[in-house]
């Protein structure tokens, strides 16, 4: 294991939830945190923006970099990441954090939020990681990390929402293949998912309102599992689909009553029913 302090983490998305978790953790052990997101002013709708974010990761003890942008577009990730090399000297931890949430039926599901969640989550990912591709490869611990899940191809999961599923797999498989790919350059790329809801402004606007968040977990069990990643040896931790809960056990951590959750809590998203 080592320690983050001074290595710097590029993020897409971040401004709150399970994204701006896994920057304060990283904060708090010395990381430097480059935040690319669309967030510059406040929505009613969501809490914190990109800014907001920048300034708790830096109360808990780390830099902060916010960069307003769309991880879409080519000229912005960039710039985030151009902007990131300058103030910090590198990137070490490439993080995959942004995604459109939209767990509908196909009938039900606009081709504008099809192509939505498409763009931000396969040639988001894609973009973000290609681009730093080159600062990783100069890095002493260098890590790619992608919040998406194991892909299980059991009907029970690929008949809930495709369209949805197929994005967040599509992330897996990408990253899948950079572990293969980078495995001589010494590059890991892993991706983590939750075992149980995580109580986020999506989970409240978008899969059962209040209900859901009193069964949910805290976004910490989410962010001490990435931070629990990105510090192993890159060499030695690669090509994994890792569950939040799983990670943390192997760390030596019993007691997972801190997050919250439910009595309900164990639903084992993505993972065999």
């Amino acid at each position: 294991m080592r320690p983050l302090e001074g290595r710097t983490l590029l993020m897409s998305g971040g401004s709150r939830g399970i994204g701006l978790a896994i920057g304060i953790a990283a904060g708090r052990l010395g990381a430097n945190v480059a935040l690319l997101a669309k967030t510059d002013t406040p929505d009613p709708r969501l809490p914190g923006t990109v800014h907001t974010a920048a300034a708790e990761i830096e109360a808990a003890g780390g830099k902060a970099l916010a960069v307003v942008g769309d991880v879409r577009e080519e000229a912005d990730v960039r710039r985030a990441v151009d902007e990131t090399v300058k103030r910090f000297g590198g990137i070490d931890f490439c993080v995959n954090n942004a995604s459109a949430l939209a767990p509908l039926k196909t009938e039900e599901l606009p081709v504008k939020r099809f192509d939505l969640m498409q763009q931000i989550q396969l040639r988001g990912t894609f973009l973000l990681t290609r681009t730093s591709l080159p600062h990783l490869r100069r890095s002493p611990h260098p890590h790619i990390l992608s919040l998406s899940p194991p892909v299980n191809l059991a009907p029970h999961w690929m008949g809930q929402h495709p369209a949805y599923t197929m994005a967040k797999y599509g992330m897996t498989l990408l990253t899948l293949g950079w572990a293969a790919e980078l495995a001589e350059a010494g590059i890991a790329a892993n991706a983590l998912w939750p075992r149980t809801l995580i109580a986020t402004a999506a989970v409240k606007n978008l899969l059962g309102g209040d209900t859901s968040m009193q069964r949910a977990r805290s976004p910490e069990i989410m962010a001490d599992a990435a931070v629990a990643i990105l510090r192993r040896s890159p060499r030695d931790c690669t090509g994994h689909t890792f569950i939040d809960e799983e990670v943390l056990r192997a760390e030596g951590v019993t007691d997972f009553s801190r997050y919250g959750g439910g009595p309900d809590v164990l639903l084992d998203l993505y993972v065999d029913p």
